[in-house]
């Protein structure tokens, strides 16, 4: 019997983010693993026209929980949607549902937060420093809590090379900050907020750090840890390989690479692509949390949940993998053929695949112009070329993270518990993972039957000979005007067809007198 599975049994739980891509990876294990837990409590608003109610069933009627029906039947029963924001400083839970949190949570884990880079700094703040303050607030007050489990980010101090399991602090005090976000407008806020984020490159890094020192400042009073994941790719193993719903991190890339839009990224090939399956970070949080109820360290730990001194892929491994996997598995309806050289260090091979690529955006634009319809692709790609842009810090880095905490953690696991919640990443098969991962954006995020396979890889094809005749003939018609204005051009040229002219006379004459 796994004892971190027997732990879950009968806990009021409490998760943040509950509706994340994180979250719902959590869920589905902590009820599939412990179906005889008490209650889960997610913190919902509602969205796009849907109650909270209406968002829960969207969830649980996903692929993602089909094992959970199989072991779990009641899950429904055992889900508490309680209606809050985090945008509001209160949180806006109301006083019935506050009163039920307070007096019955064992187990908070707390995974929301805003994980855009370019959100503006009071936003970011809000999300990731001023919330979680609340949420530490409620957690002083509930008295049958166990532990308090903090999902940070291991960039939260990418400004540094090599990171420990330690806080580090930032120049400015999180109190600070948020009374500030309070009485500065956005044009003020706007304007120091190079200043405050100093050497790190954005606002989600540096509200990560800033929300990790107010966890620091409490874990006198609470039973608090600190996970620190870095970048959260598909599912490895559970519940399935492959599964993946939004487009944060490698998902974007991976459809934007995989539809053509996208024609390489600014890479140091050799710099390690520090990715990490969800399904090994939550396997690592259940564990966590565990322990820090059961063991109840004497001081804060953290743990980082990264792959690279472990287990390193660089970027140029992942490009080639990637692209290897697009040949077998193509998307439907690709805009273009994805490009072999997807990685690149090279400016300006990266700048001119931007613009190469832009340009049929614009054709296409114009083209739904004159048939009546919005022109959306010039935008499209712009956005997109802004989003590479926004990566390029992070793929052109490598950093070292120390996994002390995690192998401790590690060590104290049952053979039961190591197998039933593994989140040794020395085990994973990165070009297998790789393989899975761009199947199961296939299928899980664009929703495309794998019936459909050979089709594309027709479709693939004519994209790839359109390619060459459209570079065939690019070349030509450059070759064709730089002859027409340059002297040295025309005597190259005519240099090229009198030697090949020479060469095939030779040719031919040589083939004669050996006959």
């Amino acid at each position: 019997m796994s004892m971190i599975a027997d732990f879950y049994g009968s806990k009021s739980i409490l998760i943040t983010g509950a509706t994340g891509f994180m979250g719902k990876v959590l869920m589905e294990k902590l009820f599939r693993t412990s179906p005889d837990l008490k209650v889960i409590y997610i913190l919902v608003r509602p969205k796009a026209g849907q109650t909270l109610q209406q968002r829960l069933f969207q969830i649980l009627n996903s692929k993602l929980f089909e094992k959970v029906k199989e072991v779990c039947p009641n899950v429904h029963e055992k889900i508490r949607a309680i209606y809050a924001d985090l945008n509001q400083s209160d949180l806006a839970i109301s006083k019935e549902d506050m009163e039920e949190l307070l007096s019955c949570t064992n187990i908070i884990f707390h995974c929301a937060a805003t994980v855009r880079f370019d959100d503006p700094l009071r936003r970011a703040v809000q999300l990731n420093v001023t919330a979680t303050k609340q949420l530490l607030f409620m957690a002083t007050q509930m008295p049958k809590l166990e532990a308090f489990i903090h999902i940070s980010t291991a960039f939260s101090n990418c400004n540094l090379k090599h990171i420990d399991e330690v806080i580090y602090p930032c120049t400015v005090e999180p109190k600070n900050i948020i009374d500030s976000m309070e009485w500065l407008d956005d044009a003020i806020i706007d304007e120091i907020t190079p200043k405050l984020i100093g050497d790190r490159p954005n606002t989600y890094t540096y509200t990560k750090a800033l929300g990790e020192m107010v966890v620091q400042q409490e874990s006198e009073n609470l039973n608090i840890a600190i996970i620190r994941p870095s970048i959260v790719g598909a599912t490895w193993q559970e519940p399935f390989p492959g599964w993946v719903d939004n487009l944060n991190g490698p998902s974007g890339l991976i459809i934007a690479t995989g539809k053509g839009f996208l024609r390489s990224i600014k890479a140091t090939s050799v710099a390690v692509a520090d990715l990490i399956p969800v399904d090994t970070v939550v396997n690592l949080t259940l564990a966590v949390g565990w322990y820090t109820a059961v063991h109840r360290p004497k001081s804060m730990l953290v743990y980082h949940c990264t792959s690279g001194n472990i287990n390193p892929c660089n970027w140029g491994k992942m490009g080639l993998q990637i692209m290897a996997t697009f040949e077998k598995i193509p998307f439907e309806r690709a805009f273009r053929r994805p490009n072999a050289d997807f990685t690149t260090n090279n400016f300006a091979t990266h700048y001119w695949n931007a613009v190469s690529h832009r340009a049929p955006a614009i054709i296409y634009d114009f083209y739904l112009r004159l048939t009546g319809r919005k022109p959306r692709m010039t935008k499209l790609m712009d956005r997109l070329l802004r989003t590479v842009s926004m990566l390029e810090y992070f793929t052109n880095r490598s950093w070292e993270w120390t996994s002390y905490n995690t192998e401790m953690l590690m060590s104290e696991l049952s053979p039961e518990d190591q197998r039933v919640f593994n989140f040794d990443v020395r085990q994973l098969n990165w070009l297998e993972y790789i393989e899975n991962y761009v199947l199961g954006v296939k299928k899980y995020l664009l929703k495309e039957d794998m019936a459909g396979i050979p089709e594309a890889k027709q479709h693939l094809k004519r994209l790839r000979n359109i390619h060459y005749l459209f570079n065939t003939a690019l070349f030509l018609i450059a070759w064709r005007l730089l002859i027409a204005r340059s002297q040295t051009a025309r005597n190259v040229w005519f240099f090229i067809v009198s030697f090949c002219y020479k060469f095939l006379s030779y040719f031919r004459a040589s083939s004669t007198l050996k006959v």
